[in-house]
């Protein structure tokens, strides 16, 4: 059976804690992603941020392209081990709603895993069909 460690990106880009919100669209830009990890200089994972993090929480909050990343990324993370199962990877995004998942080995980012990435993979594909479900569902608003 395939883990993490054999499909995960491990060519990961990232962000520093002191980028701005225009470094980190032109690294999307340039990767062509639409995610990118948030490290310290150790490469200890801190925070994510994605085009929509950008467009909502940045631009249209009216935030400059040199806000502090720190201002519109996300700091509270899943993630995987490279050892993980491919079935347990889809479990954590399915649960969290999350279509990429940084896999993190003795605190340091180490590579990341996509939804994309588990539905390309025979294997997987129904634990992916399973994960997209669930993340694509809208919660019940009450």
């Amino acid at each position: 059976m395939k883990s993490v460690n054999d499909i995960m990106t491990s060519d990961v880009s990232c962000c520093k804690e002191d980028d701005h919100l225009y470094d980190a669209a032109t690294l999307m830009k340039e990767r062509n992603v639409g995610a990118i990890p948030v490290c310290r200089e150790n490469n200890e994972l801190v925070g994510m941020v994605t085009d929509r993090d950008l467009v909502i929480r940045g631009y249209a909050a009216k935030k400059p392209g040199s806000a502090a990343i720190t201002e519109v990324m996300s700091d509270k993370l899943y993630h995987v081990a490279p050892d993980a199962s491919l079935q347990e990877a889809s479990q954590v995004m399915a649960d969290h709603q999350i279509r990429r998942l940084p896999v993190v080995q003795q605190g340091k980012l180490v590579g990341i895993i996509s939804l994309g990435d588990l539905s390309v993979e025979d294997m997987s594909n129904q634990a992916a069909g399973t994960a997209l479900e669930e993340i694509s569902e809208r919660p019940e608003v009450h």
